[in-house]
C-alpha cells in the first residue's frame, strides 16, 4: 500500500500567506465602491473629480455585508443582484446631490428638479441631430451596463472576501472605529470628519419626507396651517385714474436696527429726511410699522415666501413644503384680478424652477431684464439701474395704451445686501437706460476703491441704506407713475457684524401712496404716520398679509382718524428748517 507523504511544512503561516491576496481584493473591491459614493462635482459643469475621502454609509453597509456572509455563508445572485441596482441608485442619488448646487446653486430639490428633468431632456433632445441623439442614447446605455457590471463585480468580491474568519476582525474594528471618530465630531470644536466625504442619508431622509409630505395634502395642511383668505377683489386699488400699480420692494437686510441703535439712526437721519421730503413734494403720504421676520442676517426667500403667501416659513422644510403646495399667494390674487404680475429679481443668477409657484407672468433674473453696464460686484446690477429698467419695461404709463394692464412687481433689491461693497453713484435717471447702461468704468474703480466691508461693515453698510434711501426719493419725485401703491419691507436685520448682540428680528415696513383712504386704513391697522417706526411690533410677518390684503381690497377702517393733512416741503414727521443736500 502506498503511502504519499504530506507536503513540506511552510516556514510562513497559512494566515500571511492569505492576508496580501485578501487586502489586495478586499482594498480593490472597496476603493472602486468607495470612489462611486464619494466623488465631486468638477466646477463649473456636468463633470466629475475624484476626491479621497471616505463614504460613512460604505462603511456601515461592510458591517451589514459581513454581517449577511457570515450568517448566510455567501452573497446569493438574486441579492447581488438587489445590492447593485440600489447602489446604482446612491451613485445617482450622488450625483444629483453634487452637480445641482454647482449648476442652479442650491441644494437637489426632488420635487421641483424631478418636475423638470423631462423638460430639460427634451430641450436637450431637441437641440441635437438624429445621430447625436442615438449616439448619445448609445454611450447612456453602454455607461449604465458597464457601471453596472463594475458594482456588480465589486459587491461580489467585497462579499467574497468577507467570507474569511481572519479578515473580519480586523474590518469590524475599523468600522468600529470610524463610527466613533464620525460620531465624536462637534461643530467648530472637535473636526474628526475631514476625512468623511459628507454623507447622503440627511438628503434622502429630508426628500423622502418632502415627497410624502407632498403627496399627501393632509400633511402639508398640518404642517403650514392655513393661510389667509385671498378672496377679495382689490377694490381698494379703483381711483379716478384707474387702478394704482403695486410695487412690493423687499429692501434687502434692511433692518429695525437702523431705528433702534442711536447712532445708526443719527447717521441716516439726514437720508431719511430726504426720502420724507421726496415723498411729500410728490403729493404722497407714507406711513410705518414694525414686523418681526422670521429670519435673521439672511435667507431672503424665507421672508419673501412668508409675506406673499401670509404662511409661517421660517423652517427651510417648510418653505420648500410651501414651494411644493398649491396655496394661493398675492401673485396669484392680483393675477385672478387683472393684474400683470411681474418677478423683478436682479440677485437671481441661476435656474430657479421653484418660482413657478408663484406664477409671475414674466420672472426678470440677472440675465433677463437687458442691463448694459459694467458690474459692481457679484451683485451686479445696481439697484437704482434695476428700478430704471422696471419702470422703462413695465412700469412707464403711455397715454396711448389704453388697454394696460395694472402691474404687481416684486422686487427684491441686492445693493444693500452683505459684504455691502462696492456701491456706485446715484445717477440720472434717463442716462441709466442708455445703450452703454449710464455707468462709466471709472464709476466702478472708484467704487472699489472703498475699503471692503470686513474691514469696516457698520460704515459700508450705513453707506448702501443712504444709497437706498436716495434712489428711493430721486424715483418717487421724478419718475414715479400714479396712481401708485408703494411697499417697502426689510427681509430681515443686517448680519450681527453690524446688529450686534441682541438685536430683536424686527423689520421695517412702509407704505406709500397718494390715496389717503388706502392710508387710513393702515393707520387703523396700528401703523403710524411718517418714517419712523413705532415701539411695538404688529406681530411676525405672515400677519402682515392679511394686513395687505384688507388694505388692497379697500375694506372699511374701524374707529380711524383722518390723516393730517401735510404741506408740500415740510412733511408732518420732519424738524422745520432747511434739509441737508441729497446723497
Amino acid at each position: 500500500m502506498s503511502h504519499t507523504p504530506p507536503p513540506a511544512a511552510s516556514s510562513a503561516s497559512p494566515g500571511r500567506l492569505s492576508a496580501l491576496p485578501w487586502l489586495l481584493r478586499f482594498g480593490l473591491a472597496f476603493g472602486v465602491l468607495n470612489t462611486l459614493l464619494t466623488f465631486e462635482n468638477r466646477w463649473p459643469g456636468f463633470g466629475l473629480l475624484y476626491m479621497p475621502r471616505l463614504s460613512f454609509e460604505l462603511c456601515i453597509g461592510v458591517a451589514m455585508l459581513m454581517a449577511w456572509v457570515s450568517w448566510r455563508g455567501r452573497l446569493s445572485a438574486a441579492a447581488t443582484t438587489w445590492l447593485s441596482a440600489g447602489f446604482m441608485a446612491l451613485v445617482a442619488v450622488r450625483y444629483a446631490f453634487v452637480t445641482v448646487p454647482a449648476v442652479l446653486g442650491r441644494p437637489v430639490n426632488v420635487y421641483w428638479d424631478g418636475r423638470h428633468a423631462g423638460e430639460l431632456l427634451r430641450v436637450a433632445a431637441e437641440s441635437m441631430s438624429a445621430w447625436q441623439l442615438a449616439a448619445g442614447l448609445g454611450v447612456t446605455v453602454v455607461g449604465v451596463w458597464l457601471l453596472g457590471w463594475i458594482v456588480r463585480t465589486a459587491i461580489r468580491t467585497l462579499a467574497a472576501s468577507l467570507t474569511w474568519p481572519v479578515g473580519r476582525p480586523w474590518v469590524l474594528g475599523s468600522v468600529a472605529a470610524l463610527s466613533a471618530s464620525f460620531v465624536a465630531y462637534v461643530p467648530d470644536v472637535r473636526d474628526t470628519r475631514w476625512f468623511f466625504s459628507l454623507p447622503l442619508t440627511p438628503t434622502i431622509v429630508n426628500q423622502s419626507r418632502l415627497l410624502a409630505q407632498v403627496w399627501l395634502p393632509e400633511r402639508v395642511e398640518a404642517a403650514l396651517g392655513p393661510s389667509p383668505a385671498f378672496d377679495g377683489g382689490l377694490s381698494g386699488l379703483e381711483g379716478p385714474q384707474g387702478r394704482a400699480d403695486v410695487v412690493l420692494i423687499f429692501a434687502e437686510s434692511y433692518g429695525a436696527v437702523v431705528f433702534d441703535q442711536p447712532d445708526l439712526w443719527a447717521a441716516l437721519a439726514p437720508s431719511r429726511a430726504e426720502l420724507a421730503q421726496a415723498i411729500a413734494l410728490s403729493g404722497r403720504q407714507v406711513v410705518s410699522a414694525r414686523i418681526t421676520a422670521p429670519t435673521f442676517g439672511g435667507s431672503s426667500w424665507l421672508s419673501h415666501a412668508t409675506l406673499l403667501s401670509g404662511v409661517n416659513t421660517a423652517a427651510h422644510a417648510d418653505h420648500h413644503l410651501l414651494l411644493a403646495s398649491q396655496r394661493q399667494t398675492l401673485v396669484s390674487h392680483f393675477a385672478r384680478n387683472g393684474y400683470r404680475t411681474v418677478g423683478w429679481m436682479p440677485g437671481l443668477k441661476r435656474p430657479w424652477p421653484e418660482g413657478a409657484f408663484y406664477g409671475f407672468d414674466r420672472l426678470a433674473d440677472d440675465a433677463g431684464m437687458g442691463y448694459r453696464g459694467p458690474d459692481f460686484g457679484y451683485w451686479r446690477i445696481p439697484d437704482q439701474a434695476a428700478m430704471a429698467l422696471l419702470h422703462e419695461q413695465e412700469l412707464r404709463f403711455d397715454a396711448d395704451a389704453s388697454d394696460r394692464k395694472p402691474r404687481l412687481v416684486v422686487f427684491p433689491t441686492t445693493t444693500t445686501h452683505a459684504p455691502f461693497h462696492p456701491i456706485a453713484p446715484l445717477m440720472d435717471w434717463h442716462k441709466l437706460t442708455a445703450a452703454d447702461g449710464g455707468y462709466r468704468m471709472e464709476d466702478v474703480r472708484t467704487a472699489l476703491a472703498n475699503p471692503l466691508a470686513s474691514q469696516r461693515p457698520t460704515p459700508n453698510y450705513l453707506a448702501s441704506m443712504r444709497y437706498q434711501y436716495g434712489w428711493m426719493a430721486s424715483y418717487l419725485k421724478d419718475m414715479a407713475p400714479r396712481p401708485l401703491v408703494w411697499v417697502v419691507v426689510g427681509d430681515h436685520q443686517p448680519p450681527a457684524l453690524v446688529s450686534g448682540q441682541g438685536a430683536t428680528w424686527d423689520v421695517p415696513v412702509h407704505v406709500i401712496a397718494d390715496d389717503p383712504a388706502l392710508m387710513r386704513i393702515l393707520l387703523a391697522g396700528g401703523f403710524v404716520q411718517g418714517l419712523e417706526l413705532p415701539a411695538a411690533a404688529l406681530g411676525p410677518m405672515e400677519d402682515l398679509t392679511p394686513v395687505l390684503l384688507k388694505l388692497f381690497d379697500g375694506a372699511p377702517p374701524e374707529h380711524a382718524e383722518p390723516i393730517p393733512s401735510v404741506a408740500v416741503g415740510a412733511p408732518a414727521d420732519l424738524p422745520a428748517g432747511p434739509l441737508p443736500s441729497g446723497t
